[in-house]
């Protein structure tokens, strides 16, 4: 009835979820494994915990405590519902969920702060965005916290010491950019916590890592596709693209041409190089 895709691991982990259940199906109770924040992109379902009844349609979010019983009803005519639900290590859940006020809540209603960073974190999920999956989750994540708190978040200053480390771990992205290279492993050789990391990389470098890391692939790329004959799929494969149509779509995404385009160019051949000037520019 349920199906659950895991689409990323670590200290923010991605489940995809799709329940079929319509009205017919009766209710039993579940227990959140960990703690978890979820974005319900489709569909609608009723959500019983604490003895409390709330409903949920897309752009809600189900907020999960640790151990926590509840019970998923489906009393509508609506045929199933769909989540894209981030996962916290016990680290991040108290960084984010461990005030008092962020425990009190087992869900929020649709907001607009909410809303288009579930959108965004979609987006990443399905590679429409060069946002990383872990850096959309932890930013989902920090602003339920402060919505939860009622608080704004303090301006980052980030100090000479900090500027050090993320122009260090941006030298060692292009280096190994090939490499599958985590968030939180990055923030772990810097001595930050996820969380920061990115928000430090970000105000010193302008772009997230993970922004950074899909750049340095796509400028290796471009540089292998200008002077070398090696297969569009061999090159993907080398500078760190596990997906040939990801890379395709991405490198397209920046260019503006394909790969082979981008290869036809590099080489000058003219009737190309026409087309591609006079060509419109995608919306």
């Amino acid at each position: 009835m349920v199906t659950a895709t895991r689409l990323s691991d670590g200290a923010v982990s991605a489940v995809d979820y799709r329940c079929k259940a319509g009205e017919t199906e009766a209710p039993y109770a579940e227990w959140h494994e960990v703690f978890s924040i979820s974005y319900v992109r489709k569909g609608t379902f009723g959500y019983r915990t604490r003895g409390r009844a709330v409903e949920m349609v897309a752009g809600s979010v189900l907020v999960g405590h640790t151990g926590e019983e509840y019970l998923c009803t489906h009393d509508h005519h609506v045929c199933g519902d769909e989540c894209l639900a981030f996962r916290l290590s016990p680290e991040l859940t108290e960084q984010f969920a461990g005030g008092a006020a962020q425990r009190r809540h087992s869900h929020l209603p649709p907001l607009p702060e909410m809303m288009v960073l579930g959108e965004l974190a979609q987006g990443a999920a399905e590679g429409r965005s060069d946002i990383g999956l872990d850096e959309a989750g932890l930013l989902f994540a920090a602003r339920f916290s402060e919505l939860a708190a009622g608080t704004a978040p303090a301006p980052l200053r980030a100090s000479a010491a900090d500027s050090r480390r993320a122009v260090r771990a941006a030298l060692f992205l292009d280096e190994y950019s090939h490499r599958d290279i985590r968030l939180e492993d990055m923030a772990r050789e810097a001595g930050m916590s996820p969380w920061h990391f990115l928000r430090t990389f970000a105000k010193v470098l302008g772009v997230t890592p993970h922004q950074y890391l899909l750049r340095s692939r796509l400028r290796h790329a471009a540089r292998l596709l200008a002077d070398e004959e090696r297969s569009v799929t061999d090159i993907a494969y080398d500078v760190g693209f596990a997906d040939l149509s990801n890379f395709v779509r991405t490198f397209r995404r920046a260019a503006g041409v394909s790969p082979r385009g981008f290869r036809k160019l590099a080489k000058g051949e003219r009737n190309f190089l026409q087309e591609s000037l006079t060509a419109p520019r995608p919306e």
